[in-house]
């Protein structure tokens, strides 16, 4: 009896020493070799309550038969099905089912170091994706693995913040067996409701949710970036005006192609510039939930607006190919009016369709925390359910990178002749050291204005948007150049006028030089 006793005593003993304080488990599985996540797993079903509660930790048993809402902080929310839990019971007797949930900071998780080969060519690595919130949350039930569930399992991750693309996933351990893994999406779907990502996984783990983070802008920088835009887009309309005015001299004077598609590119970026302090003002107006048919039509001109700039920002970028590269015995029936065609019809096309789709409407730009709005616009309204599909694809997929892409292109055409031209002149001989550097300096310097200038006219400023997600800096940037776009118009038709004059003052010294510098395509 003695030694029974003793038996059921040191049983019991090794028991309770083997149940670890519920508190305490997180901190003993990270002393171990084996991988802590594996261990936290196996450990948190057996581990002891202490007698204080533990701050967003549930651990509590259910009956088998009945469906698991639960909450372990605020932002964070389980349901469990009841047939979720009746393919965890297993064989052990009838205890209930002890449901588990708790968050785990994400810098626990460490990821396995991708091996890569060597390669010929580098390409930047792709933006790193984190955890929203920072924190992990562990689901558990039951007696045995889940896994392939009918019903799954519906996880809830609120957010107050403005972040990028979500994806759920789940923790999958690395087969190294080192402590290291990745983040898997397999057997998650993932529903994005503005405000929250909800989680359908047929399985139970370690969740989480990836996403790609959103530069936040403060409030004191959103005011000035704001003046920033407001003042460009005002200086941009009074010199854009002053810059039609000389292209219509100039055309006057001496008729060409090239003067033409300028007129028309300064024309779309004053209806640019208008337009967009027009939707702007208009929505001060306007009541919280009113959209208004003045705000539908203002959205769809500053959406027809922008689409005829990319359109005739392109259209420079083919006028200058053909200047460059088929620059003899070249000519084009109407060649303007064909432009035209180009330039002002398909935004009127693409502004049609998306204004009968009632796309158009007041856009809210929303503040970090979501509550306040910091910005309203007349644009693409945001109640509209395809806003960001339509959104990317009319203004950026298609028509701004293509003319980015494009126009790049020619611009370095440019100065591929601009480099062979320098190079193939040089001074003379009986020229001084000094005076033939001060004549490179000066040519330098001449294309080095003309590489600029002739960035801002083929709209590659644009292209700076891409910085705009990484830095605060690359958001001033891109504000000023692109609201500033109508001054470096003027600038650039102010060098044309100029160089209009000087050519007609070298042609009455030399008639024969006039001749030799314009092609049969200007004229």
């Amino acid at each position: 009896m003695w030694i029974t006793f003793s038996l059921v005593t040191l049983a019991w003993f090794s028991t309770a020493q083997a149940a670890v304080n519920c508190e305490n488990v997180l901190e003993e599985c990270l002393k171990r070799e084996d991988p802590w996540t594996r261990c936290y797993d196996d450990s948190i079903g057996s581990c002891r309550l202490g007698r204080k509660p533990i701050p967003n930790f549930i651990h509590r048993r259910v009956n088998w038969s009945e469906k698991v809402e639960a909450s372990p902080t605020p932002e964070h929310s389980v349901y469990i099905p009841a047939s979720a839990l009746q393919s965890s019971r297993g064989t052990v007797p009838d205890k209930g089912a002890l449901v588990v949930t708790t968050v785990i900071n994400s810098t626990l998780f460490q990821l396995t170091p991708t091996r890569t080969k060597a390669r010929l060519l580098i390409t930047p690595d792709p933006p790193v994706r984190s955890v929203l919130g920072g924190l992990v949350l562990l689901v558990r039930a039951g007696n045995l693995p889940v896994k392939n569930l009918s019903q799954p399992i519906k996880l809830t991750f609120k957010h107050n913040k403005q972040v990028g693309d979500g994806a759920c996933v789940y923790w999958k351990e690395s087969t190294l067996n080192d402590g290291t893994g990745s983040w898997s999406t397999e057997g998650c779907d993932t529903d994005d409701t503005g405000a929250e990502f909800i989680c359908s996984c047929n399985h139970m783990s370690f969740f989480a949710v990836l996403v790609n983070p959103v530069l936040e802008v403060g409030e004191s920088d959103a005011v000035i970036l704001s003046y920033i835009t407001y003042i460009g887009s005002a200086l941009s309309i009074f010199f854009t005006v002053i810059s039609l005015i000389l292209y219509i001299c100039l055309q006057r004077r001496r008729p060409e192609k090239a003067i033409g598609v300028h007129l028309q590119l300064s024309g779309a970026l004053l209806c640019l510039h208008l337009t967009f302090l027009l939707c702007s003002f208009w929505v001060w107006h306007l009541n919280e939930n009113e959209e208004g048919w003045v705000c539908q039509g203002l959205g769809l001109f500053l959406h027809w607006s922008l689409l005829a700039t990319f359109s005739w920002a392109a259209l420079e970028g083919f006028h200058l190919y053909l200047l460059l590269v088929r620059v003899f015995n070249i000519y084009v029936r109407r060649y303007l009016l064909k432009l035209s065609v180009v330039g002002w019809g398909v935004p009127t096309l693409v502004a049609a369709v998306c204004g009968i789709s009632g796309v158009y409407g007041k856009y809210s730009l929303r503040a970090a925390n979501n509550q306040t709005s910091t910005a309203q616009i007349c644009w693409m309204s945001s109640q509209f359910p395809q806003r960001l599909l339509v959104s990317y694809i009319t203004t950026v997929a298609v028509p701004c990178v293509l003319m980015i892409l494009c126009n790049s292109c020619m611009l370095g055409l440019v100065v591929f002749k601009l480099w062979g031209l320098r190079a193939g002149s040089g001074g003379t001989e009986s020229s001084g050291w000094k005076k033939i550097n001060r004549e490179k300096g000066m040519k330098l310097l001449k294309d080095c204005a003309t590489v600029l200038g002739l960035s801002c006219v083929l709209g590659l400023p644009w292209g700076l948007a891409s910085i705009t997600y990484i830095s605060l800096p690359g958001i001033y940037i891109f504000t000023i150049l692109n609201s500033l776009q109508g001054v470096f118009m003027f600038l650039w038709s102010v060098a044309l006028t100029c160089k209009s004059r000087s050519d007609n003052n070298s042609s009455t010294r030399d008639p024969s030089s006039q001749k030799i510098m314009t092609t049969s395509f200007n004229n």
